[in-house]
């Protein structure tokens, strides 16, 4: 987003503001609070009341029938159920009529869902609020609040609207559902500088509605309420952002308006054909409003959703939650992928990696959480150790068995067992505290160990900062010296060497004596430094390897600084040829239009030092360029990016409601990784419906064809009523839903990612299909005419012609598993498929051979012979497409050799 978005909300405009000035501008009293009643009522008629709320009065009756229009597919389906049963085929028209609700009915519960984010967005706005009006202080509805008013929380209160601090007494806040950052931010009642605070997390002035308070406890004024708080503002956005069509949906429009075309040529060929044989007009009609019917799949759009939800299944028992069944293909067309950095490429666990201090000189120790350095410790890195154990808020949870607080702080604590040291803040008392803030940049607490008298300070932070509070070091054996400007610069310099892999470096200091609020600490011994850094994941370098190769491109984004988000990326295989080109900060973001970083962002691997609020303006600019872009994220701020998206994926772990609900994915296991296992099932989704699409068309083009062309030549109709009713059942029953199961093939991998004006209905399988029913029609038209040589049509010649038609549709599902590889190849892994084709064989056996199933279908029993001559046939559609894959293949491969 642009700076100027940035500014709408009144927290930008406050946090640079003074106290005095922030009660001057909104004439309220620091100790009253606000004592006009008249004057409040005013406001509240300006402002509105402090709530979230969004307007949908839309029926919901209407809005499914709504769901009918724009889909050409789907309209076209009604129009056949429609003709079906004013001819009188209502079996044809009650099947088409139930598929069609069911894809619709799915479709709108799964967008009605979708909206709930904006519900969930709601339930962060507190009830209540601890208010002082007119001098007296009370518990109220916190809706009732106007800027100017007076407001108090303390620890495990919510923040009841965006207000200006005017007291923060040790005052920490979790920010997380809003900007996604885990560490709760130190606040503060002074002022920034006019040229910071673009970054919401940077307002430390400002405490934002629907934050948590962790620690301490604090008063402010209000200055937004409702719609006008940051909250508000990612509410708007959810609520103008429409969530753009997937690219099988816009596949699904485009083969929908290709069958209504393909079916009106239909009709006009064979109306004309007919008149000019000298039929009437209506028998021609009725005849080519029947074909037309025909050759529509109406069991696509069920079939689709019962693969997709299929998929949604298996994609679960791969972490990887589906909320939208279309978002399951759609994986498989992304070809971008913006990734939070923290905990989706990381382990988002912090470990201290690097230990330095000044008698090592220029080396360092380097640290594995799987070993013991029990004999490297040494005077002066116990020391280190025992400052960043004591000056420590970490706390271990016996409900959740481990450490838990800031990752910082946790890293410290774990590192004490590979020096085989234990946690000694038990055997302590602590007396005061400096907390860390961004101000402050350090840490400092006092704490004895029974005698007050004997009180030490133990500090840590920021480099810079711990060496400003220190006059000596400490050696090898214990012992201090003192710390001249040449020790200093030597401890910056290798501070920056161990900086140069990403780390985040802390310094750390102790002294005797201790240290009065409000006053720092002097004459500190500097201690030395240790590297903190979140790992990658160890399965990341794989996967976006995999990724690059298939055609996808990653991109990182991070608050952290462009040298950390360089490092991390290096050592994950994200390729960084040119920084200058391939890494974006923030600011520059902020800068640039929506056009110019459209132009840019092709070249773009990480953007760092952003904020959540710049996702908005990235996704739009990869949409721009015809990108389909999947968004990772877990914050309230990233809601509007991840719905914008194509595929919005929130964290199951780290992940707010809000960004749950706004999402299509939601990993349970945070772990990037997941995202690799989900594209790949989604390509193999899209493939297997490819697969069945081949198959229903080529066999509806047949079962077209075959009636057609016995019209055409004046033969008797070759099938009965009831026998192209169990064509139809085969034909969009099991053997084609089996096909959308068939195992994902590995190879999908290396496919590129398709674009989404791709059709679905690609030339290649229209000739296919062609291929496939053009041996289905010359097969069946064989055995049918040579078994009418007397010209009289007997049980015989009907069930030998519809058995060979069954036959050819059996053998033609067994050649649709796959479009290049051999069925030999494939094996016999899709036990769903040999299920179901081997039922649909005995139930035609049945048809054949059980009485009263011979009286229904007018069937009689066919000889062994008879049964052996049929799969000759009808196995001719599965040889020749065996070999024109083997041709396929053996081009591919010449191609590539050469």
């Amino acid at each position: 987003m642009t700076s100027t978005s940035r500014s709408s909300t009144p927290s930008l405009q406050y946090c640079s503001k003074t106290v005095d000035d922030v009660v001057s501008e909104l004439t309220t009293d620091l100790s009253k609070g606000l004592t006009n009643t008249a004057d409040i009522t005013y406001r509240r008629s300006i402002y509105g009341i402090n709530e979230l709320t969004h307007d949908d009065d839309e029926n919901l009756v209407l809005k499914f029938f709504a769901t009918f229009y724009g889909d050409p597919l789907i309209l076209l389906l009604v129009g056949s159920a429609v003709i079906s049963f004013v001819m009188g085929n209502i079996d044809d028209a009650i099947s088409i009529t139930v598929a069609v609700f069911i894809v619709v009915t799915v479709g709108f519960v799964q967008e009605y869902r979708s909206e709930k984010s904006l519900d969930a967005l709601t339930k962060l706005v507190p009830a209540e609020a601890h208010l002082t009006r007119n001098g007296l202080t009370e518990t109220v509805l916190a809706s009732m609040l106007v800027p100017g008013d007076l407001v108090h929380f303390s620890v495990g209160d919510r923040v009841p609207a965006d207000v200006r601090l005017v007291e923060a007494v040790h005052l920490a806040i979790d920010e997380s559902n809003l900007t996604g950052e885990l560490n709760p931010v130190h606040k503060s009642v002074e002022p920034l500088d006019e040229n910071k605070g673009n970054s919401i997390s940077d307002r430390a002035s400002i405490a934002f509605m629907g934050t948590l308070v962790r620690d301490g406890h604090g008063t402010g004024i209000v200055i937004g309420t409702g719609h006008n708080t940051a909250f508000g503002q990612v509410f708007e956005m959810l609520s103008d952002i429409e969530k753009p069509k997937t690219p099988l949906q816009h596949s699904m429009d485009k083969l929908g308006k290709d069958l209504s075309l393909y079916s009106f040529v239909i009709i006009g060929i064979i109306c004309l054909i007919g008149v000019i044989q000298g039929r009437s007009w209506l028998d021609m009609f009725q005849i080519s409003v029947s074909l037309a019917v025909a050759a529509i799949p109406e069991g696509l759009p069920i079939i689709v959703t019962v693969t997709l939800a299929l998929g949604v299944l298996r994609m679960a028992k791969k972490r990887a939650i589906v909320k939208r069944l279309p978002s399951v293909e759609t994986l498989g067309s992304v070809n971008v992928i913006c990734s939070d950095k923290t905990g989706t490429l990381t382990q988002n666990h912090m470990t201290a990696s690097k230990l330095w201090t000044p008698s090592m000189n220029d080396n360092y120790l380097i640290l594995d959480k799987n070993s013991t350095h029990s004999g490297e410790l040494t005077a002066d890195i116990r020391t280190v150790l025992e400052v960043g154990n004591i000056c420590n808020n970490a706390r271990f949870s016996t409900e959740k068995d481990k450490f838990v607080g800031n990752p910082t702080d946790i890293a410290l604590v774990e590192a004490l067992s590979q020096f085989q040291l234990e946690d000694i803040r038990g055997t302590r008392q602590r007396l005061n505290e400096l907390p860390f803030s961004s101000t402050r940049k350090y840490m400092a607490v006092t704490s004895h160990q029974g005698d007050i008298s004997k009180s030490e300070v133990f500090a840590k932070g920021a480099v810079e900062r711990i060496l400003k509070l220190s006059n000596t070091f400490i050696n090898q054996n214990g012992t201090t010296q003192k710390l001249t400007e040449e020790n200093r610069k030597f401890i910056i310099e290798m501070s920056n060497v161990l900086a140069l892999d990403g780390l985040r470096i802390l310094a750390f200091a102790k002294g005797k004596g201790s240290f009065e609020d409000g006053v720092e600490p002097s004459g500190l011994s500097f201690c030395g430094l240790m590297g903190i850094s979140d790992p990658p994941r160890p399965s990341v370098s794989k996967s976006i390897a995999k990724l690059i190769k298939g055609g996808v491109h990653v991109i990182m984004i991070t608050g952290d600084s462009e040298s950390t988000a360089v490092n991390i990326a290096k050592s994950i295989g994200m390729p960084i040829n040119d920084v200058s080109k391939s890494v974006m900060i923030g600011e520059k973001l902020d800068q640039m239009s929506e056009e110019a970083i459209s132009e840019a962002i092709q070249f773009v691997s990480i953007f760092a030092r952003t904020s959540p609020e710049h996702k908005v303006s990235i996704v739009k600019a990869l949409q721009r360029r015809g990108d389909i872009v999947a968004m990772t994220g877990d914050g309230v701020n990233d809601a509007p990016a991840l719905k914008l998206a194509d595929i919005g994926i929130s964290m199951g772990n780290m992940g707010t409601d809000v960004a749950k609900e706004a999402a299509d994915m939601v990993l349970t296991d945070d772990d990037f990784s997941t995202i690799l296992s989900a594209i790949q099932e989604g390509k193999g989704i899209f493939y297997n419906i490819q697969n069945f699409l081949t198959f229903q068309l080529s066999t509806s083009i047949a079962a077209l064809s075959l009636i057609a062309i016995s019209t055409f030549l004046k033969l008797p109709n070759p099938l009965n009523p009831m026998q192209i009713l169990w064509i139809n059942i085969l034909m969009d029953g099991p053997p084609a839903q089996s096909l959308g199961v068939e195992p994902v093939d590995e190879e999908v991998m290396n496919r590129p990612p398709r674009s989404r004006q791709d059709k679905i209905l690609t030339l290649a399988l229209l000739k296919r299909c062609v291929r496939s029913a053009l041996i289905i029609v010359f097969g069946t038209i064989f055995c049918y005419v040579r078994e009418i040589k007397d010209n009289v049509i007997t049980s015989r010649d009907t069930t030998m012609t519809f058995t060979c038609f069954v036959f050819f549709d059996m053998f033609n599902a067994l050649t649709c598993r796959n479009n290049t590889k051999s069925i030999f190849s494939l094996g016999l892994e899709n036990s769903f498929f040999n299920l179901a084709v081997g039922c649909s064989l005995l139930a035609q056996m049945a048809v054949i051979y059980v009485g009263f199933l011979q009286r229904i279908f007018q069937t009689e029993a066919l000889s062994f012979h008879d049964i052996l001559f049929l799969l000759c046939i009808s196995s001719s559609v599965f040889w020749i497409d065996e070999a024109f894959k083997y041709y396929k293949r053996y081009n591919m491969q010449f191609q590539s050799s050469v």
